[in-house]
């Protein structure tokens, strides 16, 4: 197990399974924070003013696939890398969790 999918399946509610596109999706109170393709490239949707900051400031890419949508595409190549998609998930995570407890 990789350290995104660690650090995500610590946070209370959240669980994975696979997603429909490949990969591992994880949802929390059955919204999806963000999914992982192998433990390279995560990838999740932001409101669009988050993602225009998060891309501007080097944070992630536009989508590999969809670059004009919300989504995002972090590829994990560095621990800084790693550190912003902690970053953004936990920012899902928090917009999404019902009755989150303090983690």
């Amino acid at each position: 197990m990789g350290k995104v999918t660690e650090v995500l399946l610590s946070w209370p509610g959240v669980m994975s399974g696979p997603h429909r596109f490949g990969g591992i999706e994880f949802v929390v109170d059955g919204r999806e924070i963000g999914h992982l393709h192998g433990e390279q490239l995560v990838d999740l949707l932001l409101p669009k003013a988050k993602r225009d900051d998060a891309v501007n400031v080097g944070k992630a890419k536009a989508h590999h696939i969809l670059p004009d949508s919300g989504w995002v595409s972090i590829y994990l190549n560095t621990e800084e890398d790693v550190a912003h998609a902690l970053e953004l998930l936990r920012f899902n995570y928090e917009r999404f969790a019902k009755g989150k407890e303090e983690i």
